[in-house]
């Protein structure tokens, strides 16, 4: 079947009030951006709704690609004909000759933007279902549980007449809601935190701790994969940063009391997260917790280290089970990455017995008395180095070749 153009619906982005129009712009740049690689394709918009000609271009491969877009609901394959009585019947009597198999039952569904139009919905209804009668043998009406739903929608310019709905991927367009840091670990979680994140209109920048040389360069490689992975859904490239932590690991190792170190790290990490926040300009912190998976995950503990910081911390897996979150982590593409065998700075130096419930005027009385850690992380902080991702590869920043030139050097000597 030879498709020509595709309806796109906006979802909750209608439901903007006097952002709107700011919100469907996002839209349209991302929905542009997404099928760049068409040259051919030409995209429209009109209220409440975006339309794309394909102008001779291929149909799935363009649809694959919407199927990444966040901000879409849903779009459709559509015959698209002037808004007159005669050429909709036409295109109504396609849609169903192209069907196959063909339904036995069907009902017609009109949405009548177009006012001006000379019929109404009522008397629109027989006009069309009966003139598809009269011309396919043994199609029979059932508004109750039809085969197929014919949708004809009547705008000013044009009429579209359809049958199939695409599920999209729903939410804002990504940056629509702000900029939020990511701490993505190697694991199942935070890459999933992040893709949830992105589907609420947030533009995400990945924050990585690594504790080289305890961690490997495979370990490091894992993480920039699952990035990736995230970047095929956001319209642009994603900035990692990847924070060597390996001395304050050390450090706190030596003068933390063991069953506190898990929350000296997490709040060091927050810390540390929090300034790079500063410089990107993010106003927000996101993560893969999830209440009561692990030590650092209950509520004294969320409460212990969330509270380093001034940044609301957003939890998107908070009250999922990990079922759940491997359903997601599989559906987006990141669980056979995250199942790697690569470890990361957290599973290092870990505990026999870490508190679940740490004190924490203990913990801040602690900290008060190390100077040396405030400045252990601004070091990490100046040290981190910056890649941008995108699915074409991966470009580093000016200190990062400088950093991966140094490390070169001292391999060699």
């Amino acid at each position: 079947m030879n498709i020509d153009h595709i309806m796109l619906r906006l979802g909750e982005i209608t439901l903007k009030g006097r952002n709107r129009g700011r919100f469907e712009d996002q839209a349209l740049r991302h929905v542009k951006r997404a099928v760049a690689a068409f040259e051919a394709v030409t995209v429209r918009r009109e209220y409440g709704r975006l339309y794309l000609d394909l102008n001779g271009e291929a149909y799935e491969p363009v649809a694959e690609a919407l199927r990444k877009v966040f901000g879409l609901v849903s779009f459709s394959p559509v015959i698209q004909v002037k808004p007159e009585l005669e050429a909709i019947q036409e295109a109504a009597l396609e849609t169903i000759r192209r069907m196959n198999p063909r339904p036995r039952t069907f009902k017609v569904a009109i949405r009548r933007v177009n006012k001006a139009f000379p019929y109404d919905t009522p008397s629109l209804n027989p006009l069309i279902g009966g003139y598809v009668l009269r011309n396919v043998p043994d199609l029979k009406v059932d508004v109750r549980n039809p085969d197929v739903t014919l949708q004809v929608e009547i705008r000013d310019q044009f009429a579209y007449v359809y049958s199939e709905v695409v599920p999209g991927l729903g939410g804002f367009p990504v940056g629509s809601n702000g900029k939020g840091m990511l701490m993505l670990s190697g694991g199942i979680d935070s890459p999933v935190a992040g893709w949830l994140s992105m589907r609420r209109g947030l533009e995400v920048e990945a924050v990585h701790f690594h504790s080289m040389p305890y961690t490997s360069e495979r370990a490091k490689q894992k993480v920039i994969d699952l990035a990736s992975v995230l970047s095929r859904y956001a319209p642009g490239e994603i900035t990692l940063h990847l924070v060597p932590f390996t001395d304050i690991q050390m450090k706190l190792k030596q003068v933390a009391q063991e069953h506190l170190l898990i929350t000296m790290m997490r709040r060091s990490m927050f810390r540390i997260t929090e300034q790079l926040a500063a410089k990107r300009k993010a106003r927000a912190i996101l993560t893969g917790e999830s209440l009561g998976q692990v030590a650092s995950q209950t509520l004294g503990s969320l409460q212990a280290i969330g509270s380093v910081v001034s940044l609301p911390v957003l939890r998107p897996l908070i009250m999922m089970d990990k079922t759940e979150i491997m359903k997601i982590a599989n559906h987006i593409g990141t669980f056979d990455i995250s199942i790697l065998p690569y470890e990361d700075c957290c599973t290092l130096f870990v505990p026999k017995s870490p508190s679940t419930n740490p004190n924490r005027s203990v913990v801040e009385s602690h900290e008060k008395r190390w100077d040396w850690l405030k400045e252990m992380e601004e070091q990490a902080v100046e040290q981190t180095e910056r890649l941008y991702i995108s699915p074409s590869g991966v470009r580093t920043s000016s200190r990062g070749r400088a950093a991966r030139k140094q490390a070169e050097l001292e391999e060699l000597f």
